[in-house]
């Protein structure tokens, strides 16, 4: 019985093998009319691979640089994402959210005990930044305290962060970003010199590690001050330099637990009834996720569906061009049959042929989406094509080879052997 057995599998292999070589060497007979039959299947490959691709990519460049998901920390903020609804909730919730203080940064850190390090920063103010005859120009300028650089997992060059002592002091030192450092001091190191912001000079005792750019936008032109300091010399932390409070969870894995305990202490705090929403914002990066998912979420849906029309019309060239290579073969049709092949060999035949170029398609699509996405990560930010993408792609164009070559196959194997003998 083995024996049997395997020359049935080898008589099988052989066939398919025969069968795949009749279908390249139809296909290459006619290698223009196939190139053009490929090329809408082509181009819908190439553009849904490449807006997968670009969602990956956009998917995880947000999640590193703008959601700060590595740092895995809460906010506390004055307004919340559905407070930006309309012109009314933004107008309610100004009335109804009243600024931070440090008086409430203090409440907090005493109170929680989820929470292993909670800091404080104010938003930032544009000034002129100058060292000796350099001027750089409309700078943001902020505060922060000193747990910030730890809980936002930030990277030193060169230099340290200020201290608690410099802080409360309102030390006039400064932790500027690496281009102020490269413009301002380009070739020497910045540490130990002195800027001036608004006629005050600073101390630099620290430079960040170079982070780049978001969407075009420079991540490393600006200079932080010890939050105190900042409030001494910016008109106080009011209005829109107000503290926002951030904070990590002694245990990751208890992290939702730490934001919901910062939450109920601060509606305890202020006092908001239990029937009430929070009369402040909580940002956590599920939640920027969450906004990202569903502002983006029906844009990427649309973005993937409109190109697949062209491999709907792929399909049906293909169809088409199955159809035509029938009736062109019609006599070879009857030769074999004459010649013994029964109506599952030439079905075989016809479907292969279109499996065949379907796949040729995909695979084509799928290296043009590679060298797009190739040329889109040097110029804007890194595409990802995942062997699933591919995987999907190739399949999916090799079952619409298979639908288009159905009807034409069919057609094929059920034509008169005698007739088809006839036909010019």
């Amino acid at each position: 019985m083995q024996p049997a057995a395997a020359f049935v599998r080898n008589t099988r292999v052989v066939n398919f093998v025969e069968t795949l070589k009749l279908a390249l060497s139809a296909i290459w007979a006619h290698k223009l009319r196939s190139a053009l039959t490929l090329l809408g299947m082509v181009v819908g490959v190439t553009a849904v691979v490449v807006v997968v691709s670009l969602i990956q990519g956009f998917n995880v460049y947000f999640d590193e640089k703008i959601a700060g998901i590595g740092a895995k920390a809460y906010t506390l903020r004055r307004f919340s994402f559905d407070d930006f609804k309309d012109t009314d909730t933004i107008a309610a919730a100004q009335r109804r959210n009243k600024e931070f203080t440090m008086a409430d940064y203090e409440f907090l850190k005493s109170r929680l005990t989820l929470t292993a390090q909670l800091g404080a920063a104010a938003l930032s103010s544009r000034a002129d930044i100058k060292r000796g005859s350099e001027v750089l120009e409309e700078v943001p300028v902020d505060g922060t305290t000193t747990n910030m650089a730890d809980i936002t997992k930030l990277e030193i060059e060169d230099g340290r962060y200020f201290t608690d002592t410099e802080d409360k002091a309102g030390a006039r030192v400064a932790f500027i970003g690496a281009d102020v450092a490269q413009k301002l001091f380009p070739g020497i190191s910045p540490l130990g010199q002195e800027i001036t912001i608004r006629g005050i000079p600073y101390r630099v005792i620290g430079v960040a590690t170079a982070k780049g750019t978001i969407f075009g936008q420079p991540q490393d032109l600006y200079v932080r001050l010890p939050l105190q300091t900042y409030g001494n010399n910016f008109g106080g932390l009011t209005r829109h330099r107000a503290p926002y409070f951030t904070g990590t969870a002694k245990d990751e894995s208890r992290f939702t637990d730490a934001a919901e305990e910062a939450r109920a202490a601060f509606r305890a705090y202020r006092r908001v009834p239990f029937t009430e929403k929070d009369n402040f914002g909580m940002t956590t990066p599920d939640a920027i996720m969450g906004v990202r998912d569903r502002v983006l979420g029906p844009i990427a849906m649309a973005a993937i569906v409109v190109p697949s029309i062209a491999l709907l019309v792929g399909g049906i060239v293909v169809m088409n061009i199955m159809l035509v290579s029938v009736t062109e073969r019609t006599k070879e049709i009857g030769i074999r049959k004459a010649l013994g092949a029964r109506q599952n060999d030439i079905l075989k035949q016809f479907v292969s042929e279109s499996v065949t170029l379907g796949i040729l398609g995909g695979i084509t699509g799928v290296a043009l989406a590679w060298a797009i996405g190739q040329v889109m990560s040097k110029f804007f930010f890194q595409t990802y094509l995942s062997p699933i993408a591919v995987i999907i792609a190739v399949g999916v164009t090799g079952g619409i080879g298979v639908l288009a070559g159905l009807y034409p196959a069919w057609k094929a194997a059920r034509l008169d052997p005698i007739e088809a003998l006839r036909a010019d």
